[in-house]
């Protein structure tokens, strides 16, 4: 019997959100194919793409993460720094975007699933679904 994984652990380590076993995406983090996805969960058969064009929803939840990141961005400098300038944000948040980019691309992702689909259980547990 396999553990229950929380559905932020789910998210964050990029799982499955119907078993919260398989993984997303099939290379590392910091590689050239960091967008290569699995065409369906590797445990429980889920399809990672439900329809044509569902990740369109996730470059929304990318704009809430680099709002974030430059809400987070001013607040840093502004402890650090008497005058921000424009060019001193820009270079700051830009440096920030580009080198966590894989990070913000995977978690838009599977939390724009995670709304979607919900889980159901364990690989183990669940019925395999598969698709023709």
């Amino acid at each position: 019997m396999s553990q229950k994984r929380s559905a932020l652990y789910s998210i964050l380590f990029n799982r499955c959100p119907r078993c919260r076993e398989g993984k997303m995406f099939k290379s590392g983090l910091y590689t050239t194919k960091f967008a290569d996805m699995h065409q369906d969960c590797p445990c429980c058969g889920q399809a990672f793409e439900p329809e044509p064009g569902f990740y369109y929803g996730a470059m929304y939840v990318s704009f809430g993460f680099n709002v974030a990141i430059f809400v987070v961005s001013l607040l840093i400098l502004s402890l650090f720094v008497k005058e921000i300038t424009m060019a001193m944000m820009i270079g700051v948040v830009a440096a920030v975007v580009v080198g966590l980019l894989p990070v913000i691309f995977r978690w838009s992702r599977s939390l724009y699933i995670h709304i979607f689909v919900r889980y159901e259980g364990p690989c183990s547990e669940i019925p395999k679904k598969v698709h023709s």
